[in-house]
């Protein structure tokens, strides 16, 4: 299993063409009432759209074993199964020989004695389905406390969103397959992941995630930072390539004086400006969290590339075929939100 948290502990297992991928989670308090229909809509978010995601279809039903009992959390670890359905896994077992570039394939195989290639195994984004169940239940908590968090497609390939986003942005997004802001961005970010797939290649983009509700001083220093932390778990979602809080690596041009974002008095301290994400010594200084995080291109694609034959120890030629996402960007805000989520809470929980 592969865990992410301390108090607040999730707990991830599976492979992707195994019988079932799942959760644990630990740390919620007794009592909590869980609404599915919300843990339901955010399964949806994660799963692909016609025309822009993979064809591979799965239902994503989230069966709870343990942890609830009439829609409340009753104090033990609640513990969760998804199905596996469509494990049609023939087409991968050539890369057990020449391994896909940009893929786990090649560590993997030789790292791991007998590795699952089929579907990438554990490697799988197929996973990411069990955290965004798992988040789904901690955003739940985190509302408690006032705190939302909200992700949005930033941008796909060459199509960027320039406008000021706000929360109340990021929630629309849910309305769009791209996780767009309005139907304008919708349809060119629709366009360019449609023209990639026509080229038998694909895109990546960026994710926006903001959070509301932190209070001034919440969250750890040094190793236990909040934005520390959060970028160790956006990190584990696979294809994340980078990550930047605030104005991010638009700092390293400007002059302190642009970049410092006054304090002033209105209803308790607020800031004018907000180039540091809402992030000051590792702790939220009250304004928005704000970070943008890199997807890189599907590395599944339909293009002829060069590899090797790890069996004959030469070169090789690769055609990918089967069940791939040309962009994986809008699938995977919600499970940015989901991580998020998660490192909040157990902040919340550890007293930081």
């Amino acid at each position: 299993m592969y865990q992410l948290g301390e108090r607040v502990k999730f707990s991830l297992f599976g492979k992707s063409h195994s019988s079932y991928i799942g959760g644990i989670l630990e740390g919620i308090p007794a009592g909590m009432t869980v609404n599915e229909n919300l843990i339901s809509e955010d399964m949806q978010l994660r799963k692909p759209s016609a025309g822009i995601g993979t064809p591979r279809s799965e239902d994503d039903k989230v069966e709870f074993v343990q942890g609830l009992y009439n829609g409340k959390t009753d104090g033990n670890p609640i513990l969760f199964l998804i199905p596996n359905q469509n494990t049609d896994g023939s087409k991968y077992l050539k890369f057990i020989e020449t391994p896909r570039p940009g893929h786990a394939d090649l560590p993997a195989l030789v790292k791991f004695n007998e590795h699952d290639i089929r579907g990438g195994g554990q490697f799988s984004g197929r996973l990411t389905a069990a955290i965004v169940a798992g988040g789904s239940i901690v955003k739940q908590f985190n509302s408690k406390f006032g705190i939302t968090t909200s992700a949005f497609t930033r941008s796909i390939g060459s199509v960027k969103d320039t406008e000021e986003r706000n929360i109340a942005d990021a929630k629309i997004s849910k309305k769009y397959p791209t996780r767009a802001c309005d139907q304008t961005l919708n349809d060119a970010m629709t366009e360019e992941i449609l023209n990639a797939s026509k080229d038998m290649d694909s895109v990546g983009g960026v994710i926006e995630c903001i959070t509301t509700g932190l209070p001034i001083g919440f969250g750890g220093i040094w190793f236990e930072a909040l934005d520390a932390e959060i970028a160790k778990a956006v990190f584990g979602i696979p294809a994340c390539k980078g990550i930047e809080f605030g104005k991010g690596f638009e700092l390293a041009r400007m002059r302190g004086s642009q970049s410092n974002d006054p304090f002033y008095y209105n209803d308790g301290v607020k800031m004018k400006t907000n180039n540091m994400g809402g992030i000051l010594g590792g702790m939220s200084d009250g304004a928005p969290m704000v970070f943008r995080t890199i997807f890189k291109p599907t590395p599944s694609i339909g293009k002829e590339q060069d590899t090797v034959n790890l069996t004959k120890s030469e070169n090789a030629k690769l055609i990918i075929q089967g069940r791939h996402d040309p962009c994986i960007v809008p699938r995977a805000a919600i499970v940015v939100e989901a991580v998020t989520a998660m490192v909040i809470a157990d902040q919340i929980q550890r007293g930081l």
